[in-house]
């Protein structure tokens, strides 16, 4: 028996699917539940790279010091003015949803602004497609979008493997 549940309600993401559409940027206040914070040396080319690469939007800023950006609900980052940036990027990666139409077009805007930042995408062994992306602060970022689920795919068979199934088939289907 599984403890797993889905609780997609709680989620901004959309169902998988080709014809999926991203929910509206979110431009609501509320309690973070999860953000990542991240220094810049210069925060003027972070910010365009973000909003004009990755599709986030100003929430707001202090001058100088910090700007909150957002994409979807949950989806928060904090640039935060520094001298120490680190000069390599790090093994660790943060990742952010997106949906399936929209992977070509974030692939474009990156490599169009930054041409050897961009890897992907590839398909994962979890039914995702991947792009990673290395922004101007030398962060990985991941931006992944669900791709739809064929219960006869090795990927279903993957996530069967360890307790995930589809709703309504087995136990993992409440």
């Amino acid at each position: 028996m599984s403890d797993h549940y889905n609780a997609f309600e709680i989620s901004p993401v959309p169902a998988p699917g080709p014809d999926a559409v991203p929910p509206e940027p979110f431009r609501g206040i509320y309690g973070m539940p999860a953000f990542v914070t991240i220094p810049t040396a210069d925060l003027a080319a972070s910010v365009d790279f973000w909003t004009r690469g990755l599709g986030f939007f100003e929430l707001f800023g202090i001058p100088g010091t910090l700007v909150h950006l957002r994409r979807w609900a949950f989806q928060d980052v904090l640039l935060l003015a520094e001298d120490n940036v680190p000069e390599q990027p790090s093994a660790m990666s943060v990742s952010f949803s997106c949906v399936l139409s929209q992977v070509d077009s974030l692939v474009e805007a990156c490599r169009a602004l930054r041409p050897d930042a961009v890897d992907g995408p590839r398909d994962t062994p979890w039914n995702t497609r991947d792009v990673t992306v290395i922004t101007p602060e030398n962060a990985r970022v991941v931006l992944t979008a669900a791709k739809p689920f064929d219960p006869a795919s090795q990927e279903a068979r993957n996530l069967e493997a360890i307790g995930i199934t589809p709703p309504g088939v087995g136990d993992g289907g409440h």
